[in-house]
């Protein structure tokens, strides 16, 4: 079995939703499967404390779930053109891994969600993509095949899938559900063809 690390941090909702249906692209994949994990907010005046396991959605991620994935899609909103602290924090944790070459030549792809249609969505999706092309992962886009690319006029980049919600509006567009699917397709049918 494939396994596809769907790894993501969602403050309100809307990148969770995305998370969500690029698991059901990997799982339209034949022998491949979705490992659906969050990591816990951070705070800015001391280190936060978190129970083990959240209150809803899926658990926290563990450096185990990622040495042990086959692909990687990493989620984040987007702050100022960026990934969000929490998840930034968890990559930052990863040298060991790096150390080890632990996700060299796995394939990854990226999504995020802004509030505001020119609010950073290509400059979150680079700037999440750096520390993975750092692992030496191979990067999995959305080509323009996928038609919704070129035809959006809400999320969707050839960067990755992304979410435009206004007013911190979680539903998705129907052009996003088929990109975010699609993504989640493309890593797992990459990740089984490299991992064969």
């Amino acid at each position: 079995m494939t396994r596809i690390l769907v790894l993501y941090y969602s403050r309100h909702g809307s990148t969770r939703e995305l998370a969500r249906q690029i698991a059901r692209g990997v799982a339209s994949q034949d022998h491949c499967e979705a490992m659906l994990r969050t990591v816990p907010a951070v705070s800015a005046v001391c280190e936060a404390t978190e129970a083990e396991i959240p209150d809803d959605g899926p658990p926290y991620v563990c450096l185990d779930d990622l040495a042990g994935c086959d692909g990687l899609v990493l989620g984040s909103p987007t702050r100022f053109g960026n990934m969000a602290a929490p998840l930034k924090y968890f990559l930052d944790s990863t040298s060991g891994l790096w150390l080890q070459g632990g996700l060299a030549g796995k394939p990854f792809g990226v999504f995020t969600s802004t509030s505001s249609l020119h609010g950073g969505q290509e400059t979150t999706l680079l700037s999440m993509a750096l520390p993975l092309l750092h692992h030496g992962m191979l990067w999995c886009g959305l080509p323009y095949t996928q038609a919704d690319v070129t035809t959006t006029r809400s999320g969707g980049t050839p960067y990755g899938a992304s979410h435009f919600a206004p007013d911190g509006e979680t539903a998705l567009s129907s052009e996003e559900v088929r990109m975010a699917q699609a993504l989640g397709a493309r890593v797992a049918g990459i990740a089984r063809k490299l991992a064969a």
